[in-house]
């Protein structure tokens, strides 16, 4: 049986590809605001999952705008036009709402940087409109995926954790009392190379089903037994790509090169431009690792060493080698800023590391396309679910459905 989905805050497709991965569901609709990752997405469902009318049923649009989202809009100057959700839905049966609204604003990362601790962001209440598409299709599940932050997120004084569950409910959904126990997910114990710490809730409709709380409790489960025991590392997922070496003087804008003796077609992997000073610094840190003196591996040191390399001051390091036998840190969208705690390990190759190379770790496959500029991709892949987590939370559901 194939389950149909609306797909809100879709991105550039990590959710979706990982549910269409499944070979368990098939996507009715979806809303994005980026352009960028609206045509990626637009561009991978035509071209990988052979959807005739792409561009009609991923929508740009603000969700925000919900009454026209539904009914229809006409927006030339920023979205274009629709029929809406309404009729692109034509009364077929929405068997799951899935999404993750914009996870700045509950990000731990975020409020510290932000003066007010992001209390007064927008973001912080996109779930309301997520909430006002799930009221009007009335699916039997929702997913709802986001960041560790928001469970100890509190705009307003008031935790978010009580405003999603009381919104859900209202809703008539459940969802577990005990999201800390039971939601959280490190996606890493799922075979994807990379520590990343992933909030999912699953909401189920109170009417559908005599047993909500069992059926939740059993999502969880179902869940928790896809974790596997050996974690694949950043060598694993990256090393048999092509190596890309520093030329001996930058030519316009590249400071690398392709190693062209290696027979392999991939694309978005070319590293961003780095000067001569970040190259030196990247061969250094990554060397230190691998000769393992170990001594810029504090973060102490690798302050002092960014005072003495640039004249400034930071109140946190600046740098991080991802090491070759563990998985990588987490893929965040502020990749698209700098590299600078994304180095690659190979001291020979020192730069940071590339698009593709940021699309392994997040486990999207290499016929993934990515459109934009790289500043762009990187940012929308950062923003992604990984695929391969993804699939096993729509086999999960598919399961609870079932």
């Amino acid at each position: 049986m194939m389950f149909k989905t609306i797909d809100l805050f879709a991105g550039c497709g990590g959710l979706t590809d990982g549910f269409k991965l499944s070979e368990k569901f098939s996507m009715l609709a979806g809303i994005e605001w980026d352009i960028n990752a609206v045509s990626t997405l637009r561009h991978r469902l035509s071209q990988r999952w052979g959807y005739q009318h792409a561009n009609e049923i991923m929508l740009h649009f603000d969700i925000q705008r919900t009454d026209e989202l539904i009914h229809g809009f006409k927006d030339d100057e920023n979205y274009g036009s629709s029929v809406g959700l309404d009729s692109l839905i034509d009364g077929q049966k929405v068997d799951a709402i899935i999404g993750g609204p914009p996870c700045q604003a509950y990000s731990i990362a975020g409020r510290i940087r932000d003066q007010n601790g992001m209390h007064d962001d927008y973001r912080n209440f996109l779930f309301e409109s997520y909430i006002n598409v799930v009221k009007h299709f009335q699916p039997d599940a929702c997913i709802f995926e986001n960041v560790q932050g928001m469970l100890s997120a509190k705009p307003g004084g008031i935790s978010i954790v009580d405003r999603v569950t009381e919104a859900f409910d209202e809703a008539g959904y459940y969802i577990t009392s005990n999201l800390k126990e039971n939601a959280l997910f490190d996606t890493s114990d799922f075979g994807v190379p990379q520590k990343r710490l992933r909030v999912i809730i699953i909401a189920l409709k109170k009417e559908r089903f005599f047993d909500y709380q069992e059926k939740v409790n059993e999502f969880y489960s179902l869940m928790n037994g896809y974790k596997q025991e050996n974690k694949k590392t950043l060598g694993e997922a990256i090393f048999d790509l092509p190596k890309i070496y520093p030329l001996a003087a930058p030519i316009g804008k590249s400071s690398h090169k392709m190693d062209k003796s290696q027979s392999f077609e991939i694309t978005s992997h070319e590293p961003r431009f780095h000067n001569s000073r970040d190259i030196d610094i990247f061969r250094l840190l990554a060397e230190d690792i691998k000769s393992e003196r170990n001594e810029y591996i504090h973060s102490e040191a690798l302050k002092d060493l960014y005072t003495e390399r640039t004249g400034k001051t930071s109140s946190v390091h600046k740098y991080h080698v991802l090491r070759s036998n563990k998985p990588s840190n987490t893929i965040p969208a502020h990749l698209y800023k700098d590299g600078l705690r994304h180095i690659h390990p190979d001291p020979e190759q020192a730069r940071s590391i590339t698009v593709r190379e940021a699309a392994r770790i997040q486990t999207f496959d290499d016929d993934f396309e990515f459109l934009g500029a790289n500043g762009a991709r990187y940012k929308m892949i950062g923003n992604a679910v990984p695929p391969l987590f993804a699939k096993y939370v729509a086999h999960s559901l598919a399961k609870i459905l079932s």
